[in-house]
């Protein structure tokens, strides 16, 4: 599950216009953007919470900021909505059953696969980063909120991040 991603030239293009009758070639042309994985988390009143994101940015270096992107249809979209600080841990390449097990349900969590911070964040075990974050603003973005976060604490290690694109997981090649 864990191959390479290769970058082959282009031979053909599909060209569409964005539409409700084209919505499976629209997610298809924004899956050829690689991106990172990461685990969001919070801790909720019935416990900690986390899911699988990739929508994850940096913003800003002054002021410290992040944004990562709530499917409004989520299931868990009420337990993040009401939390005030998050997790986010970046992924590393040996952790994709972790990204699909949050990815299917938001209570994965155990002693081998993530900690609590200082501040009582949970965060994820082994992650390449750990950014502990305070809500700075959400912002509706249509079928997503936009989550604008302050960055108050990060440690992070080297490593080969867990990389998503095309539908599929994979690292960086050598």
């Amino acid at each position: 599950m864990n191959k390479p991603i290769r970058t082959d030239h282009m031979t053909a293009a599909t060209t569409i216009i964005p539409s409700a009758e084209n919505l499976r070639g629209y997610r298809n042309a924004l899956g050829q953007f690689a991106t990172g994985i990461t685990i969001v988390t919070a801790r909720t009143k019935d416990g900690p919470v986390g899911m699988t994101a990739n929508s994850f940015n940096s913003v800003s270096l002054e002021p410290p900021l992040v944004l990562w992107c709530l499917a409004k249809d989520s299931q868990r979209r009420g337990a993040f909505e009401q939390a005030t600080e998050f997790g986010i841990s970046v992924l590393r390449s040996d952790q994709c059953d972790l990204a699909m097990a949050f990815a299917r349900e938001g209570q994965c969590f155990t002693a081998e696969n993530s900690f609590d911070s200082d501040a009582g964040l949970p965060l994820i075990r082994g992650a390449l980063a750990n950014f502990e974050c305070r809500l700075e603003r959400t912002m509706d973005a249509g079928d997503h909120e936009i989550i604008l976060a302050r960055v108050a604490k990060v440690s992070f290690s080297e490593g080969d991040p867990l990389i998503f694109q095309g539908g599929r997981f994979g690292t960086l090649m050598s």
